[in-house]
């Protein structure tokens, strides 16, 4: 590991004054369970920071928080430990907490955060398709002010975001749920723990007011292209049809055909795109009973 230096700002508006006074070269940190690994390897894609800037202790971005008439409130630095254990998450964004169960070791949860998970940027990424199907806002704070993007907007590749220099995630802003809607997310892996999803997916249904149509549909898919995406085509097969297993089993074959995977030593091309028509239908199922209340 190489020297750099390291700052610990006591509020956000400082963290961004660091960041405007270094310049160029630096990072932000929060639990670090993705960039210490990578300062301690060497060799990764990006550039060695010159410092890192700590944010896992700034008020600003330690919020969860249910606002009435608005939804959650998710602070970057929410580790997953408190996102899975949180009632409001489990209540009402239930594949949110699956997706932060599954990450990493208990001792990991403990120290991951939200923001670092996303920021990072890999396309398994275990919040990212659950984040993607509640309709996720990312809040940003930076040199130029705040902006606000939907978060499929926030992945431009792997390991790379639409941060700029001196931004800072600061929140991950969800609406409240429909009424009649429930979400859930699944990932596959070749160990049942502490492994990286060879193909993550999240789905999110609203039904009509009879229960017995598709009013909203949303999915999303991990593992499978250069950033977590969403099935749009499937989703749009899905909106005014019957909950029907057919109308279900049709949209994970439309999922299946729009993910762009590649092959590698944890699975091949082919493997994956078959894990997704699977995946995807019985996340539907699942997210089905769920808004059925069953």
């Amino acid at each position: 590991m190489r020297p750099f230096s390291y700052f610990i700002p006591a509020s956000l508006q400082e963290a961004l004054a660091i960041f405007q006074r270094e310049g160029e070269g630096g990072r932000p940190i929060a639990g670090g369970t993705d960039l210490v690994v990578q300062l301690k390897e060497g060799g990764h894609k990006f550039p060695y920071p010159r410092y890192l800037v700590s944010v896992r202790r700034l008020p600003e971005l330690r919020r969860l928080e249910w606002v009435e008439g608005e939804g959650l409130r998710l602070g970057a630095a929410v580790t997953m430990a408190e996102i899975e254990a949180s009632p409001i998450v489990r209540e009402r964004y239930l594949a949110l907490a699956e997706g932060a169960r599954v990450v990493g070791s208990r001792q990991t949860a403990n120290m991951a955060t939200v923001g670092g998970n996303l920021c990072n940027a890999a396309p398994s990424a275990d919040t990212a398709p659950p984040l993607l199907v509640l309709g996720a806002k990312a809040r940003i704070l930076g040199p130029r002010g705040e902006r606000l993007l939907p978060l499929e907007e926030f992945f431009l590749g792997p390991g790379r975001t639409v941060l700029e220099h001196g931004e800072v995630l600061v929140e991950v802003l969800l609406p409240p749920p429909l009424p009649r809607s429930a979400s859930a997310y699944r990932r596959h892996t070749p160990r049942q723990c502490m492994d990286i999803a060879v193909v993550g997916v999240a789905a999110f249904l609203a039904l009509d007011e009879a229960g017995e149509k598709i009013a909203e549909a949303r999915i999303a898919l991990g593992a499978v292209a250069p950033t977590p995406i969403r099935a749009h085509r499937a989703e749009a097969l899905l909106v005014g049809r019957p909950a029907s297993p057919e109308v279900l089993g049709e949209a994970a074959l439309m999922a299946r055909e729009e993910a762009s995977p590649i092959s590698d030593v944890r699975g091949s091309a082919q493997f994956r795109r078959y894990l997704v028509g699977v995946m995807t239908e019985a996340v539907l199922e699942e997210a089905l009973s769920r808004a059925r209340g069953r």
